[in-house]
């Protein structure tokens, strides 16, 4: 979405002209100069300049326009050049995340659609992590788990932590936990990559930088034969948030107050970028928090906007 600004023009640049060549100009604006002088003292309070030619783009990248963070990862996860909200793309899909709730939908209908000896697009894309009913002794509940683990390894898919033995968490090397704390802590989360998982919270990851959001049984279905999804472009609404934050707030408190203030519905199918000098001080953990909760207000995903992904190579 490109962007473009008109500058206020400083008072300085009548300053030193005579009366006669004030008059002539001030004839052009649309009140008597007379008036002026008697309410500014001669003085030009504001004057609009012409129109200013449109930014010229970068020279480095694929990316050539101006646009938001959501866009540009949109932008080069589709190999477009440019990109507007309200578009639907075909983008390229980086990780896909699935566990014990819709893993086995998705994978129902991925067999289903491309057929039962059918290979996902990518076993070293997907991430498989059972945390919901892991707790459980209801078998069906357990079927599910025993679903991903049969799928897992009829397709050798590299990331998938398992977990076995419940009486003791330390004899399950290859448990991670929740799946949106082991998407961080186990490098799935990079700046400016998509990130698609079937759990509303996904966009989590957000805070890391890069396009995080949930999708359904059907859309991941497809994502695993083809690691591809379309999207619409989301609008993006922009909190900027600076100043110190006191010790008796936390980031929990700061994305309340956003959603108490724009309402549950007041980011349907929008990006929310955060940043702000209050957004830098906060840990990774806070800022996943941030993001963790854009979806209650209806967002398609939160996106933290850091200086230290500004100058990340996978937006090169």
């Amino acid at each position: 979405m490109a962007a473009s600004t008109a500058a206020l023009t400083s008072t300085s640049f009548l300053s030193n002209k005579k009366d006669s060549d004030l008059a002539a100009f001030s004839s052009s604006l649309p009140f008597s100069f007379r008036r002026c002088e008697r309410t500014v003292s001669k003085k030009i309070c504001s004057v609009m300049a012409p129109q200013q030619s449109e930014r010229k783009p970068s020279a480095t990248g694929s990316v050539k326009t101006a646009m938001t963070m959501t866009e540009k990862i949109f932008a080069k996860a589709s190999q477009k050049t440019q990109l507007s909200p309200g578009e639907n793309v075909w983008v390229n899909v980086d990780v896909l995340m699935t566990h014990d709730v819709c893993g086995p939908g998705s994978i129902g209908i991925f067999k289903k659609e491309f057929g039962e000896d059918a290979k996902v697009w990518d076993r070293e894309k997907v991430v498989i992590i059972p945390d919901h009913y892991i707790f459980t002794s209801d078998e069906r509940a357990n079927r599910n788990v025993d679903i991903l683990r049969d799928f897992s390894k009829e397709q050798n898919i590299k990331y998938f932590y398992d977990i076995k033995d419940l009486s003791d968490f330390r004899v399950n090397p290859d448990y991670k936990g929740v799946c949106h704390v082991a998407l961080a802590q186990e490098g799935h989360c990079r700046p400016g990559e998509v990130l698609l998982g079937t759990d509303s919270h996904t966009c989590t990851a957000g805070a890391f930088g890069q396009f995080a959001s949930g999708i359904g049984n059907t859309d991941a279905g497809f994502v695993l034969g083809t690691g591809k999804s379309l999207l619409k472009v989301p609008p993006t609404l922009r909190f900027v948030m600076d100043g110190e934050m006191p010790d008796y707030l936390l980031a929990k408190d700061l994305i309340l107050q956003i959603i108490g203030e724009i309402s549950v519905s007041g980011a349907t199918y929008k990006a929310m970028e955060f940043l702000g000098t209050t957004v830098e001080s906060l840990t990774m953990e806070e800022r996943m928090t941030l993001c963790n909760m854009v979806v209650e207000a209806g967002g398609k995903n939160g996106v933290i906007l850091s200086s230290a992904w500004k100058e990340g190579t996978r937006f090169k």
